[in-house]
């Protein structure tokens, strides 16, 4: 089993950067898949972006490609998200996850460990 913490979120205007962090800690991190996903208010939650157990495989939902980026420290037990050239429309609240599989995949109902979220807020 893992735990997953995440920090990092806040309230920055449209244009602005965020970096989110997702700390783990129980089992051994660099054994999962992890992924972001987001969850806005009255919608359902997505996809954000994914990496594989080595860090040397990205995924990224279309909407944040370009923008976003998925980065993991299998030293630190930590997964990055680097949030550039943020929307109102990235407004959400943003929570990591983890896989116990090699597989990454986008569906967030295959991920097996949750955090608590983080709330990201852009402003115009």
């Amino acid at each position: 089993q893992v735990q997953l913490v995440e920090s990092g979120g806040g309230l920055v205007q449209a244009g602005g950067s965020l970096r989110l962090s997702c700390a783990a800690s129980g089992r051994t991190f660099s054994g999962y898949v992890m992924g972001w996903f987001r969850q806005a208010p009255g919608k359902e939650r997505e996809f954000v972006a994914a990496i594989n157990r080595s860090a040397g495989n990205t995924y990224y939902a279309d909407h944040v490609k370009g923008r976003f980026t998925i980065s993991r420290d299998n030293a630190k037990n930590t997964v990055y998200l680097q949030m550039n050239s943020l929307k109102p429309e990235d407004t959400a609240v943003y929570y990591c996850a983890a896989r116990d599989t090699s597989i990454v995949t986008s569906e967030a109902g295959k991920y097996d460990y949750w955090g608590q979220g983080t709330q990201v807020t852009v402003s115009s």
